[in-house]
């Protein structure tokens, strides 16, 4: 546990007010011991510019989650980092906290009175806390003023979630389109109908990775027995336990700390909405496409329409 556990989350409630969303005002930090970023939820302003607040993008809304903005901001690797949020968070923000390695989580206690929180607990409950005990998460509740702690979750000692679908990771000398083709054909040859993602991306030090990510269920799950992958792959409401590639890629990368470079994304079907909303979070502007006829459902063909048409991400 940090040292310091009540300044990161004072610093998001401090911020929470500046949250453009009318009714849902959410901020989170996320920290190290060495740096940390805040962040309100938020429409990208290409987004609220050119297609508005109002539309949705597919079916997802065209904001970016405070707890998602933090990971997509970080300024070094989020990989056993700590986030303070304002509310209990939503099972996908849950998804992308276990990919990006996030190890503590601390949340106000006054976002439990809230009456967004009394409607949707049952996520919380059912789903969100679900993902942190598989992924070896630990979740407090915070009570500022009185410097008072609760414990809603730990896991047991020297946990270790399990993983049987890890990132591929290979260091190239270049990056080139030629070499970005030869990788994404290896690749589709390997995982064949399974949905992929493949980036290239850089670390501080300037060399270049080639990461594959194919679609799974989140961190600490297991999908070797078929019985337990077919209840992974049934959603909940509006919510499942399966994180999509691109999805995977972006907290992936942001986990290691690495740097995704323009013109070098890869999905080998269109991403859905959430996915898409969340490019366009971590500033990607192109992204090449394997099979323009495959999608999860025809709403991540209607946000690719829209964020095309208004020249926000090129799809290829």
């Amino acid at each position: 546990m940090f040292e310091d556990i009540f300044s990161p989350l004072q610093a998001a409630v401090d911020l929470v007010p500046q949250s453009p969303h009318p009714d849902n005002k959410i901020a989170a930090t996320l920290f190290t011991d060495d740096w940390s970023v805040s962040r309100t939820n938020y429409w990208p302003a290409c987004i609220e510019q050119k297609i508005g607040r109002e539309a949705k993008i597919g079916n997802s809304s065209g904001t970016i989650h405070a707890e998602t903005a933090c990971i997509l901001n970080a300024p070094g690797p989020v990989e056993e980092a700590a986030l303070s949020i304002t509310d209990p968070f939503c099972p996908n923000c849950a998804k992308n906290i276990a990919e990006a390695g996030i190890m503590e989580i601390y949340l106000d206690h006054k976002g439990f009175d809230k009456d967004f929180f009394k409607r949707r607990g049952g996520d919380f409950e059912n789903m969100s806390l679900r993902i942190c005990a598989h992924a070896g998460i630990s979740v407090f509740k915070l009570w500022r003023e009185e410097q008072k702690i609760e414990i809603i979750y730990e896991p047991p000692e020297h946990y270790t979630p399990p993983e049987d679908s890890p990132i591929i990771q290979e260091e190239i000398k270049a990056a080139s389109e030629d070499l970005f083709k030869q990788h994404i054909a290896q690749a589709a040859a390997i995982h064949q109908r399974r949905k992929f993602s493949l980036c290239f991306a850089k670390d501080a030090d300037e060399k270049i990775f080639c990461l594959t990510a194919r679609a799974h269920a989140v961190t600490g799950y297991t999908m070797t027995d078929p019985e337990e992958a077919l209840d992974l792959l049934t959603p909940i409401g509006k919510y499942s336990f399966i994180q999509e590639p691109v999805n995977r890629m972006l907290m992936v990368c942001a986990r290691k700390g690495l740097d995704i470079m323009q013109n070098y994304f890869y999905c080998s079907q269109i991403p859905t909405s959430r996915e898409q909303v969340n490019l366009v979070g971590a500033g990607i502007k192109r992204i090449t496409i394997g099979d323009f006829e495959k999608s999860r459902d025809r709403h991540g063909r209607k946000a690719m329409k829209q964020l095309s048409k208004v020249g926000i991400i090129k799809f290829t």
